[in-house]
């Protein structure tokens, strides 16, 4: 029996080499291994040792020459405990091959240069392989815009469909195969406006399927005209005078149609996006995540004042949790008058009188009055998840109708068209 476990990296060379992209892209990556059990990275000069460790947070940088790590003896282990340990170096091994191979396309990424939906796209990539599926049982459903892209880019099967029309197609996939981990893909423009009445229905009926709406306040592929979430004076092509149109609050929209479940998240934060991502796959039902994303050719910097550095006016919700948020955490939220919610100085008021976040209430009033604490200069910017609340999903009720309609035996299509109010006329 071996007398330590090594992880050999000569098998994952090709995975890393020096494309520092992909390097960071794997961040978050971890080994499930106990505290204190850290193992031997074994390998030839130059075949990504530190990079790895880099990856797993063991490094502070990417290229730190040669690599001394602790070893353990495993020689008083049981064949059974060897084998787990083994096994979860095996798992990781899959895991990263999984990442950068299964969920990487061989399609040429075509968007803008420093756009936002890169950051996105990465994000999900490296967050496909948490969901434990084959990637054949993973659908991305778009409609049209510079966002909807985003299928060609992901290794499974995909659809770039109709504008508008994602979240009808996604549902008609998710009711009628629920195998399936659906997605839908869309923008503020393909979602919001041709696609409002979609949009609203599928969450109304809170079919099983995961939205994602890129909001970059802007029609960036038609080429800068206003949209829904442009702010009101916004001077576009298309407004030259400035927008005369009240904006969606999509979070706010979402919460309206009673939504199980809504989020929100910066494609800039990998890491919360991801957790967002990562909660919304884990529910049942319908799944609304607005994501601010920046399109740098004609609205560049739109959410720049929440990617700060300890953006004071952001406010990261977390379940259970008192909000803080603002300079070391002074500022909190209580109720006010007629159901609303108002930022306070926490040292201001009573502890009691500060919100602790529930994002499982029934009633989406509270939910609601978190999202009418936005504003377009962010002010107050909520990020999280707002509602997280169980639901009977409209494609488990169908398949419960049709089971008992098939119980009844066999149905006769003549009859069916017949029916009993038709008659001849002579």
């Amino acid at each position: 029996m071996s007398t330590e476990v090594s992880l050999s990296c000569d098998r994952i060379e090709r995975y890393l080499g020096e494309e520092e992209e992909r390097v960071h892209a794997l961040r978050g990556v971890s080994l499930e291994i106990e505290t204190g059990s850290v193992h031997a990275v074994v390998g030839p000069s130059g075949c990504g040792k530190s990079s790895l460790l880099y990856i797993l947070g063991l490094l502070d940088t990417p290229d730190a020459g040669r690599v001394a790590i602790e070893t353990e003896a495993v020689s008083h282990l049981s064949d059974d405990e060897l084998a787990q340990k083994r096994n979860k170096f095996i798992g990781f091994i899959f895991q990263f091959h999984f990442l950068m191979e299964d969920f990487t396309s061989d399609q040429e990424v075509r968007w803008c240069p420093g756009c936002g939906d890169y950051a996105v796209l990465k994000a999900v990539q490296s967050f496909l392989p948490d969901l434990g599926l084959r990637r054949e049982n993973i659908v991305f459903v778009s409609g049209i815009g510079c966002s909807s892209r985003l299928p060609y880019y992901v290794s499974s099967y995909g659809m770039h469909s109709i504008h508008g029309r994602a979240p009808a197609i996604a549902s008609g996939l998710a009711s009628s195969r629920q195998d399936l981990s659906v997605w839908v893909i869309t923008g503020d423009g393909d979602a919001l406006s041709i696609g409002g009445n979609h949009l609203i229905h599928a969450l109304r009926r809170n079919v099983n399927i995961k939205i994602m709406l890129f909001n970059n306040r802007i029609y960036g592929l038609t080429k800068g005209q206003y949209s829904p979430t442009s702010e009101q004076g916004k001077v576009t092509k298309s407004t030259p005078y400035g927008s005369l149109d009240h904006p969606f609050n999509p979070v706010s929209l979402a919460l309206g149609a009673e939504a199980s479940f809504v989020a929100r998240s910066v494609d800039s934060d990998r890491k919360h996006l991801q957790s967002v991502l990562r909660a919304a796959a884990d529910h049942k039902g319908s799944a609304f995540i607005e994501i601010f994303q920046n399109c740098p050719i004609f609205n560049d910097d739109a959410f720049a004042p929440v990617k700060e550095p300890n953006a004071p006016g952001l406010i990261r919700l977390a379940h259970g949790e008192q909000i803080r948020f603002g300079p070391d955490g002074s500022l909190g939220l209580s109720y006010g008058p007629h159901g609303s919610i108002q930022t306070v100085l926490a040292s201001s008021v009573p502890e009691s009188e500060l919100i602790v976040h529930d994002a499982t209430l029934a009633d989406p009033s509270y939910a609601f009055a978190l999202s009418r604490l936005d504003s377009y200069d962010f002010t107050h910017t909520p990020v999280g998840v707002f509602r997280s609340v169980e639901r009977g999903s409209y494609d488990d009720a169908m398949a419960a109708q049709i089971e008992t309609a098939r119980a009844g035996g066999e149905g006769n299509l003549a009859k069916l068209l017949a029916g009993n109010d038709t008659w001849e006329v002579n």
